[in-house]
């Protein structure tokens, strides 16, 4: 006999928040903010970094966005770039907008477990979203690691996303190197492809683990520089970006190999996933 699960109970069913604030990274990325309407019952637990939640743009679709937010802060907080239908709809959003979220899914950074070693953020444009949480919970407690530094690479100085906050994660403790594809008047900076600064980054191999989010090239790149520099492939890990369609590992959309990459990841060791991203897809 077929039993229907009640509405209010189905995992499919996004909760309503309200957007509260936006900021504007660059021409194309939004960072906006969110709170639950209490009247759907209590809020989520807290997620870890690297996490995801389903976005749901009323009328127009639902999409994978990892949450860009201090995991200490109860605001709801994600980065989007307008790349398509549902996306352009959830950047164009202002304060008092209503959108659906169901989540946190997924597998996280595990920077917990990383107590001791150096840790090494490997960014490559808005791969720095699903880093910044993982970043603001290593500095906010920097005694436990050793050296904390982040490779940033962007299309251009003006597609660097949260500019604003790297010189205060400089004065937190965490070394900060910057990279251009593409110089811009007035760029004085390091310009090449993020992966540039890898055979010159200032960490100890031995005693590192990596964490990389980017495009799925620079992220194979940079995994293989981190490995050919020493660090443990074991603890270099990625966070794949694959297009997810339920977040719950029911639908098979984001499957890749025997992975399911809502529910095994978004972030898992690079000896899991090399192997199959050397596959290029058709």
């Amino acid at each position: 006999m077929l039993v229907e699960t009640p509405l209010q109970t189905s995992p499919m069913l996004p909760r309503r928040y309200v957007v509260t604030a936006v900021q504007r990274e660059t021409a194309d990325i939004v960072t906006w903010s969110a709170e639950p309407l209490p009247e759907d019952g209590p809020p989520p637990g807290p997620f870890e970094p690297g996490q995801f939640n389903m976005v749901y743009a009323f009328g127009v679709g639902e999409v994978p966005i990892s949450i860009s937010s201090d995991p200490a802060d109860p605001v709801v907080r994600h980065t989007i770039r307008a790349v398509g239908p549902v996306t352009t709809a959830l950047c164009d959003l202002a304060p008092g907008a209503m959108v659906g979220i169901r989540g946190p899914y997924g597998q996280g950074w595990g920077v917990g477990s990383l107590d001791g070693h150096d840790v090494v953020f490997v960014a490559g444009g808005i791969g720095l979203a699903p880093l910044r949480p993982a970043i603001y919970r290593v500095l906010a407690e920097r005694p436990r690691y050793g050296t904390v530094l982040l490779l940033l690479g962007a299309r251009t100085p003006s597609d660097l996303c949260f500019a604003s906050e790297l010189d205060e994660w400089r004065g937190q403790g965490m070394d900060v190197e910057v990279s251009v594809d593409y110089a811009e008047p007035g760029w004085t900076g390091h310009v090449g492809v993020v992966t540039t600064l890898l055979p010159r980054a200032p960490f100890t191999p031995s005693e590192a683990a990596a964490l990389v989010c980017g495009p799925e090239v620079m992220m194979r790149y940079a995994a293989k520089g981190l490995v050919a520099r020493g660090v443990d492939p074991a603890l270099v890990r990625v966070s794949l970006e694959r297009n997810m369609e339920c977040g719950l590992g029911q639908c098979g959309h984001c499957q890749l190999g025997g992975v399911f990459v809502c529910k095994d990841g978004p972030v898992l060791p690079w000896p899991d996933v090399a192997p199959l991203m050397e596959v290029w897809e058709r």
